[in-house]
């Protein structure tokens, strides 16, 4: 099982894509490069690193990428068919997960999930979608348009970096308690469902089933002391 060590931000981060600046140069890089044999040959570079203080978790994504496409734009949009990165995590082992999945654009699709098993018609077992009036919580900065169209064939590196209030956790999981000390479960993945490469990649590998939604296979979120 991989692990990730979140550390306590020096700072609180800019959210201006300085991904090597004072602040982000303190967190752990972890790489988004397990990739399933499904996907096309495209496997697009991808960095993440995290960070945290005492509101809440700092995400930081960079992708060396082609094939850029963006479509969804408001809240709740499929925004797995555009060029695409996730953060599952799962505060409480044995626990429901929030799938935070975010385009290149900065627009959020976001659920809690307490039973990840497929009904007949793709819907989850149980699960509900984060309250509207959080998506306004998440700070976030998109170096891409909010649209990408026509795609974008040739080399492009973009970042995305958000920020996930632990408020907004407790909504969905309940009281976490102080983040210090704790070890948490969770994944980050790399996908373009309907770009003209599609392509699924994970930090923690997810095996032979092409199935994010596997907590199974998260791995540890470990938050520094």
């Amino acid at each position: 099982m991989p692990s990730y060590t979140v550390r306590r931000a020096p700072a609180t981060p800019e959210f201006i894509g300085n991904w090597d600046g004072p602040v982000w140069s303190a967190a752990e890089t972890a790489q988004v490069a397990s990739f399933h044999p499904k996907g096309s040959d495209h496997r697009p570079a991808t960095a993440v690193k995290a960070l945290y203080d005492d509101r809440g978790i700092y995400i930081h994504f960079r992708v060396e990428d082609r094939y850029v496409r963006c479509l969804g734009t408001r809240p709740m949009d499929p925004v797995y068919r555009d060029s695409c990165v996730e953060f599952f995590v799962q505060p409480t082992p044995g626990g429901g997960y929030l799938n935070v999945e975010a385009n290149c654009g900065g627009a959020f699709l976001c659920l809690y999930i307490e039973d990840a098993r497929k009904l007949p018609g793709g819907a989850f077992a149980k699960s509900r979608p984060l309250a509207p009036e959080w998506f306004g919580e998440i700070r976030t900065f998109h170096s891409l348009p909010s649209v990408v169209e026509p795609e974008l064939p040739g080399p492009v590196t973009w970042q995305l970096e958000y920020f996930i209030p632990f408020a907004l956790l407790e909504s969905c999981a309940g009281p976490l308690g102080v983040a210090a000390g704790q070890t948490w479960r969770g994944n980050f993945y790399k996908c373009g469902d309907e770009t003209s490469r599609p392509h699924w990649g994970a930090w923690s590998p997810i095996g032979e089933p092409l199935n994010f939604h596997q907590p199974g296979c998260f791995g540890e979120i470990v938050f520094a002391p």
